[in-house]
């Protein structure tokens, strides 16, 4: 199957999780998603722009950083995040991003659940 980039959907979703400002979410893929993905999903966030502080249980976010910096505060611990890094967030533990830098932050989200 192949799905060309017009035909994805794009959102823009204000203060996600009480961050701050706006980020563009694009569905990758087609609903209903596999049995165990829960979110498949390019995040676009501006630069001062964030998604908030949030836990995940009985699931894992991966976040792969494509393109930006951001802040990302893992479980209580601060990080500074750039291309390449992944963030992965599980067991009842808690994150938030912040894009920082001069170009937005792209990354590819993706939520696993365990049943």
């Amino acid at each position: 199957m192949v799905i060309e980039r017009s035909n994805l959907k794009t959102e823009i979703k204000s203060r996600m999780r009480e961050g701050k400002g706006e980020i563009a979410l694009t569905q990758l893929g087609v609903e209903p998603l596999q049995k165990h993905l829960r979110l498949l999903s390019e995040i676009v966030i501006p630069s001062g722009s964030s998604i908030g502080q949030h836990a995940h249980v009985a699931e894992t976010e991966y976040y792969i950083i494509l393109e930006g910096a951001a802040l990302v505060n893992d479980n209580g611990a601060p990080a500074e995040v750039k291309p390449g890094d992944i963030v992965i967030t599980n067991g009842g533990a808690t994150h938030s991003i912040e894009a920082i830098g001069a170009v937005p932050l792209r990354m590819i989200a993706v939520i696993v659940t365990d049943q």
